[in-house]
């Protein structure tokens, strides 16, 4: 390869002008954009190529993977590229091409790099994860890697559970990554320039780092019914359960002060600024709520002076203010005041993706642009205030016919609500209170003697996705709804639909059913997975691609019977697959609100009282559980 004057250079030479001309979309395998670090080889002690299991659009959307990228690169002797999932018509040249899996930056391919990073953000992502280890020549099983070979790390939301994936990963980062992955890139050019450095030595002192989990290092045993009896430490140096990491101080944490910009159009090219992480409403299905405990939130200060060097620095012309629940920030009117004094003179627009239908109002509405176009999203997630108290949501109807009220009087004719189908408990009942809802808020619009004149006809979407039990939350005991049963309900809702106003869609239940699988599987996936990627599975959370009937061959080739993860209850005192990684939530706090759930008894939000989940073990500066 050429030296930097040309950073690109193999990439050019392997990817030729042919080869680009005949794949769609060439500029995701390019390299070259603005914002990319470079580096020169020569200063540099560990390389990490940081891979996204999906496509260049997708990924290069990920704010999580923008941070990371920043944070590793921000050391002089640490260089962090990028790897996306080609596509399947670039796949296909590179394989007849001897082309090996590479990073945008450089052109090298990840077999040459000291890490090579996956993060997990969606379960229906791990075949990708073998199509791209196998593209990069590295092989798929942690076991039969050498000294030669990349550590493969993996992180992200899905690596709480990692176990259906535990076989080809070398390390998993449970936790926040921006301090963790520098420290265990710390350790690992310690022992490289000590020459104490071997594969296996490593691994064991990696595991010694709080937020790190090294599979190999932990024998599972398992009953005789199936479900695991205990997780055993091979040393006694290494914790029993992982501690995940957090960062304490929001304002203090890494952020980028600049992005790279790609040539194409990715799914979110704008300006992402994180205003805090965690939520504090502790929805009992909502696996992030408690992933993510304790809230920590950034000051006005620090969010207005981020804002403005990132448009400075890219020259986005929107903004998205994110976080799980963007309404709940105490400082939201004042951080929207204070941006909305250059970003209007500026021409920038700012959008807020989740907003609350309890804490939605005419100011807030004013404030934004994504509320100035014509409809609006809000998430009431269960039709009868039964359920929503059974589900925790905090919301009653009455707080959604505000919303729509004050979103009709403000001229808009276009609303989204989104529910789910096949809680605990539900009953045909709770499906009818979802079209009945949506009734109610047609009636608002045409009861609203404040909608203006000559506005377009009123229509209201309902979006209906399928319940999946996820690990640490009150529901992870609860089995999924049997496929037959999901589409009876999605069937027998769609007859309580009869106005033309209101447009039902509904999440392919066969996809969620899969999805269940390996939320709340165990080691034993890990032949599935496998078996699935020799017959070709990846891509499987694209609908061209999604088998489901071949995934069920697969899963009876192996024998491994989907519904024991799915549709299965896990016993109260059974040793969960995920329960070797500390969150900070207790498994005890999960069983009491699993039993509120069952009373169709709300609990408090964080702020209004604790509920003692565990999670002020941790704390952290600008929280509403401070650290004990």
């Amino acid at each position: 390869m050429g030296c930097f004057n040309s950073p690109y250079a193999m990439v050019r030479i392997m990817i030729s002008d042919k080869i680009l001309k005949k794949v769609s979309k060439p500029g995701r395998y390019i390299g070259g954009e603005y914002g990319q670090i470079l580096k020169d080889k020569k200063d540099i002690k560990a390389r990490w190529a940081f891979c996204f299991p999906d496509t260049y659009e997708i990924g290069m959307s990920n704010l999580g993977m923008r941070i990371l990228y920043g944070s590793l690169n921000s050391y002089p002797d640490i260089w962090c590229e990028r790897c996306y999932t080609p596509w399947e018509d670039m796949q296909k040249e590179m394989r007849e091409n001897n082309i090996p899996l590479y990073a945008l930056e450089s052109g090298d391919p990840l077999g040459d790099f000291d890490f090579v990073a996956f993060t997990l953000q969606y379960e229906l992502c791990y075949t990708n994860v073998l199509t791209m280890l196998d593209l990069a020549g590295i092989p798929l099983m942690s076991a039969d890697r050498g000294e030669e070979h990349p550590i493969v790390i993996g992180g992200g939301p899905c690596a709480y559970n990692a176990e259906p994936v535990a076989d080809f990963f070398d390390i998993f980062s449970i936790g926040e990554g921006e301090e963790a992955l520098p420290e265990v890139t710390r350790l690992y050019i310690e022992m490289k320039d000590t020459g104490t450095y071997t594969r296996e030595a490593f691994l064991h002192e990696a595991a010694k780092l709080e937020g790190f989990y090294v599979p190999s290092l932990y024998t599972v045993t398992y009953n005789g019914d199936g479900s695991i009896k205990e997780y055993t430490p091979k040393y006694d140096d290494i914790p029993v359960k992982i501690k995940k990491r957090i960062i304490e101080d929001m304002d203090k944490a890494f952020f980028p002060d600049k992005v790279v910009m790609p040539y194409i159009e990715t799914v979110h090219d704008r300006i992402m600024l994180e205003v805090c992480r965690g939520c504090y409403r502790g929805c009992r299905f909502c696996q992030a709520g408690n992933l993510f405990r304790p809230v920590r939130r950034k000051s006005v200060e620090v969010l207005n002076q981020q804002a403005k060097t990132l448009y400075e620095n890219c020259g986005y012309d929107e903004m998205s203010l994110t976080s799980l629940s963007i309404s709940d920030y105490p400082y939201l009117e004042e951080l929207c005041d204070t941006l909305l004094c250059w970003t209007e003179d500026k021409k920038v627009s700012m959008s807020l993706p989740s907003l609350r239908i309890d804490s939605f109002s005419k100011e807030l509405m004013d404030r934004i642009s994504s509320v100035r176009s014509s409809g609006l999203t809000f998430a009431p997630e269960a039709g009868t205030q039964r359920l929503r108290d059974v589900i925790n949501k905090g919301v009653c109807e009455e707080d959604l016919m505000n919303a729509a009220k004050i979103a009709f009087g403000g001229g808009k004719s276009l609303v989204k609500l989104y529910f789910m189908l096949g809680l605990p408990t539900e009953t045909n009942e709770d499906l009818c209170g979802i079209a009945t809802m949506a009734e109610h808020v047609l009636d608002a619009y045409y009861q609203n003697p404040d909608r203006k004149k000559g506005s377009k006809p009123p229509q209201v979407t309902i979006s209906v996705a399928s319940f999946i039990p996820k690990p640490f939350t009150p529901f992870q005991w609860e089995p999924q709804d049997d496929l037959d049963t999901l589409l009876e309900k999605q069937k027998y809702l769609g007859s309580k639909i009869t106005n033309r106003k209101i447009k039902y869609n509904w999440h392919e239940a066969k996809v969620s059913r899969l999805e269940a699988v390996f939320a709340r599987g165990d080691r034993k996936l890990s032949k599935a997975i496998l078996e699935a990627h020799k017959q070709g599975m990846m891509f499987d959370s694209w609908d061209e691609y999604f088998n489901y009937e071949k995934w069920m061959e697969i899963f009876k080739s192996v024998d491994i019977d989907p519904s024991f993860y799915a549709n299965r209850r896990f016993g109260d005192d059974e040793v969960l697959p995920w329960d070797i990684i500390d969150i900070g939530v207790t498994k005890s706090f999960l069983l009491r609100e699993k039993k509120a759930a069952y009373e169709e008894r709300p609990t408090p939000n964080c702020v209004e009282k604790c509920s003692g989940c565990g999670a002020n073990k941790l704390g952290g500066e600008n929280s509403c559980c401070p650290k004990i």
